[in-house]
């Protein structure tokens, strides 16, 4: 009774504290804690703070402070606070700790949704954690963990004086991890040390789903070696009644691997995780594979959908905290497209399992059909666009496909792939005609592993972006396939870790993972929340690097501009078996001096053709050289742009990461020399990607107008790119082994050296041609001159002086009508157009020109192109005599939308 009693005085006392803090309109409650000894009340009428997930987020927030030489009690009744310095009370706004809190000014809204609140519990400096659900309670938990192992001082992180609250547009932030090497990923898959670090750091970064895949391997099942897990059911489970079988496998491995996979989804779902089981395979025959590591036996196609459909069920039961399914579904999957009896008959094990169990299909080769018949089975379906095709572009979603992806006669295939390489080939590498209003089914992204797949990336602008397109149009959100998806992949691994490093004590302590954990910070707290301040990610920094994280930040983000720039302005394959810019097969740029390494590129197949990954808004080489040449204004973002953003990232990149040298207390610590060798082999790329790009644009007008300046710039901006190839080689060749394998041919593994000899061939071809005197030159070369100053000089994007008030939602069958109001600053336009299209990549972009009023431009989308099942985008082109530009244009940092997108429909 006293006991009571002396908690109601303490919290009258409070109460008073509170109503003038509110009296006073202010979400601000400054305090300080006088000792380390923390409470943490997991309310106890608050069912979801009561949950296993928030227990164990709780658990970690008392480790985290124990390791910081404090103490850390979890209680459950503020009885037992028993002087405390600080409590930490997690519950929501009906708690009844809560109510001796401040009124919040940040109401909590959706799921995941979190706030953090200072102030007083019975005279104790308090923090009150409330949230919408249990993954809100375990990130607001977590977030006070990461303050805590972070702190540079005695206030642990947690001397708050102003209110947190924060929300996610993105309801799926997942990661997924493959196992595509028995040699390289056993060691993993069956170390439960490494799944727990995993998957704290997984939550921690505030993803919400983990992806388990199997059957990555390969795309097709010809020239099989290394299989293991591609047909994964008979690795995992016995169907009684069957005769299914792995040839070999050892006595007992396949209850191992079960076991494991029990112990994966239970992990995930211990921290809040939901856990999403991929099969991207239902092959179980391999053509032309004498080489193959397995055989599987006992099917035939009379058992095939059966035993798939009770081996499903199986592992469902066994593993219920499975809550979705990915698969691939046409015919790299293995099954014919148009056989939809199998789809079927394996779907039926997900209608029977008795739970919500989501199925994810991935959307190449996607037809109604296929789509009618998941949603028949009552569970929540989604369809998984690739965001830029198989790689990673810039913030936004590609403005439109390659010409090579649209449905043309010419392309179209029967058979195995009579769907997606058919008439629905525009679903091969983007979010196609999914958009379509009433659709049974949500969109989400998958960000495939073919631009940044080995080296460590972090530019929180980029990420940040992709946290704001991810739910492009409402779609769910996005899978990131996370770093070194595919090591090893087509029986390509070796023995000794997948970050193949020459000096075995780079390897991170913990897993191949720890090594992107910066990566995986910005992805999954930017995803989150696009807003996020820059602490979350500069704490780990100032931790890991002490002085220095502000250049190592620096440093890190404009070297992770250079690829996805790359990637979106020059994507000779949309293929990431074909192209993958980190380790580049040289493409000529002289015809016939040596083959294209990609076959899916414009004719004649060199360096000048290539086709932008987004072609809509840049411009090809050659392009661009005939712009210049006929002195055409072009909108389009120019190769001599991309070439300048280049150079100017890298050498930004270069000089933040010089004074990152001098600013650390030790650049020989592995975390350093990881990072470094990483910056500086992007920074290589970034440079000669520039020069190769200068030396193209150079070489096209030369072979059009003989101008020598002309030949001889491209041959000294080619030999300035193998420079910056071979400078950024030779030290790369002690710092990783001479084969980083990513897949059975040279082009999917080998080393940045073995990359030299097609540049000289290539080189040597330009040479012997410009020397050869084959090209005369033609007439008044002051056009050609003109055209090479361009090339060379720093380019110029006039300004966009205008504003434009974006519509909220529009009426399908109505007339939208646009304006753009000059502002007086910046270039003056003499004519503008509008630019328009559903979004559905199946279509093409249409065009108006704008009228002109005093200084606003008008046009409008006709009201029977509004009367679609489809949202809308559009973007505005000024030009004037000598030049073109865009409305929107891209920011300094490449991160934003270069279009407006409209998909309310009133």
């Amino acid at each position: 009774m006293t006991s009571h009693s002396g908690y109601m005085i303490r919290r009258r006392e409070f109460l008073k504290l509170a109503g003038a803090a509110a009296a006073l309109g202010t979400s601000e409650f400054s305090f300080a804690f006088a000792n380390k000894d923390i409470a943490v009340l997991l309310d106890s009428v608050e069912l979801v703070a009561s949950t296993a997930p928030v227990k164990w987020a709780a658990g970690k927030l008392q480790k985290a402070i124990t390791a910081r030489g404090g103490s850390c009690a979890i209680i459950s009744d503020v009885n037992a606070l028993h002087g405390a310095g600080l409590v930490v009370v997690v519950g929501g706004d009906q708690s009844h700790s809560a109510k001796s809190f401040p009124s919040p000014n940040a109401p909590l809204n959706g799921p995941e949704s979190l706030r953090l609140t200072p102030g007083k519990l019975v005279g104790t400096p308090a923090i009150w954690i409330s949230a919408t659900d249990v993954r809100g309670f375990v990130y607001g938990l977590l977030e006070l963990a990461d303050r805590v192992e972070y702190s540079q001082d005695d206030s642990l992180g947690l001397n708050m004086t102003t209110t947190v609250a924060e929300q996610t547009p993105n309801r799926v932030r997942c990661v997924a991890r493959a196992f595509c090497s028995d040699i390289e990923d056993k060691s993993w898959y069956y170390d439960k040390e490494f799944w727990r670090t995993y998957l704290d750091s997984m939550i921690r970064c505030r993803f919400n789903r983990f992806a388990f895949v199997f059957g990555f391997g390969y795309d097709f099942p010809r020239g099989v070696t290394g299989d293991y897990f591609h047909f994964p059911y008979p690795y995992l489970v016995d169907v009684p009644g069957s005769k299914v079988r792995v040839d070999p496998l050892e006595a007992g491995e396949r209850e191992k691997n079960m076991d494991m996979l029990q112990f994966i989804a239970r992990e995930t779902a211990a921290r809040g995780l939901d856990f999403q089981l991929g099969i991207w395979t239902h092959a179980y025959e391999w053509t032309d594979s004498p080489k193959a590591d397995h055989h599987i036996t006992g099917l035939n196609p009379d058992n095939h959908a059966a035993y798939c459909r009770d081996a499903l069920a199986i592992i469902l039961k066994k593993c219920p905290e499975i809550s979705g399914l990915t698969m691939r579904v046409h015919g790299e999957s293995g099954i014919p497209e148009g056989s939809y009896p199998f789809w079927k008959t394996l779907f039926e094990a997900i209608s029977g399992a008795g739970r919500k169990i989501e199925i994810d299909m991935h959307a190449k080769g996607i037809n109604q059909i296929m789509i009618d018949m998941a949603a028949d089975t009552g569970m929540p379906v989604k369809v998984s666009a690739k965001s830029w095709a198989e790689h990673m572009g810039l913030g936004y979603q590609q403005t439109d496909i390659r010409e090579l992806e649209i449905p043309s006669p010419a392309r179209m295939e029967t058979g195995t792939f009579s769907v997606s390489n058919g008439e629905r080939r525009f679903t091969r590498y983007g979010y196609a005609d999914l958009y379509q209003a009433g659709s049974k089914f949500e969109v989400l992204y998958r960000l495939w592993p073919g631009t940044q797949r080995h080296l460590l990336w972090g530019d929180p602008e980029m990420a940040a972006a992709y946290g704001r397109t991810a739910n492009f149009c409402g779609a769910a959100g996005i899978e990131i396939c996370e770093p070194l998806t595919f090591k090893g992949r087509e029986g390509s691994g070796h023995p000794g870790g997948r970050c193949a490093y020459v000096d075995v004590t780079m390897n991170p302590k913990l897993g191949d993972w720890q090594k992107f954990e910066y990566t995986y910070m910005l992805w999954g707290r930017l995803l989150y929340n696009p807003d996020a301040k820059p602490e979350v990610w500069r704490r780990y920094l100032r931790h890991d690097f002490g002085p220095a994280f502000d250049s190592v930040e620096s440093s890190l983000a404009n070297a992770g501009r250079v690829l996805p720039l790359i990637t979106t302005a020059h994507l000779p394959s949309a293929s990431n078996h074909s192209f993958w810019p980190e380790i580049y097969d040289n493409m000529p740029i002289v015809l016939g001096s040596e083959k294209s390494p990609y076959s899916d590129t414009p004719e004649p197949k060199i360096f000048a053709t290539v086709s932008p990954l987004d072609p809509q808004i840049f411009s090809t080489i050659v392009e661009h050289a005939q712009n210049l040449l006929g002195g055409t204004p072009n909108a389009k973002y120019s190769p001599t742009e991309v070439a300048q953003w280049l150079e100017d990232y890298t050498t930004a990149s270069s000089n933040a990461l010089k004074l990152a040298r001098m600013e650390a207390h030790s650049s020989d610590r592995p975390e350093f020399k990881r990072m470094e060798e990483d910056v500086l082999i992007q920074i290589g790329l970034g440079q000669f990607f520039a020069a190769k790009i200068r030396s193209a644009l150079l070489f096209v007008i030369y072979q059009q107008t003989g101008s020598p300046e002309a030949g001889r710039l491209a041959l000294a901006s080619y030999q300035k790119a193998r420079i910056a190839w071979v400078t950024m080689a030779q030290r790369a060749k002690g710092v990783y082994v001479a084969d980083v394998s990513y897949g059975n041919i040279p082009q999917r593994r080998g080393h940045w050296m073995d990359r030299i000899p097609s540049i000289d061939v290539d080189l040597a071809a330009m040479e012997a041609k410009i020397k050869d005197g084959s090209i005369k030159p033609t007439g008044d070369l002051t056009q050609a001159s003109a055209a090479v100053s361009a090339v060379t000089m720093k380019p110029h994007r006039f300004s966009a002086g205008c504003s434009h008030r974006v519509p909220t939602s529009f009426h399908p069958g109505q007339a939208l009508p646009l304006s753009l109001l000059l502002t007086g600053s910046g270039d003056k336009p003499s004519a503008a157009k509008l630019f328009y299209r559903h979004v559905n990549q199946g279509e093409r972009w249409k065009s108006v020109s704008m009228q002109k009023s005093q200084q606003t431009y008008t046009a409008e989308i006709p009201g029977e192109y509004t009367n679609s099942p489809y949202p809308l985008q559009y973007y505005f082109e000024l030009s004037n005599e000598s030049a073109a530009w865009f409305y929107p244009a891209f920011n300094a940092t490449l991160s934003n939308q270069p279009y407006y997108a409209l998909y309310k429909r009133t």
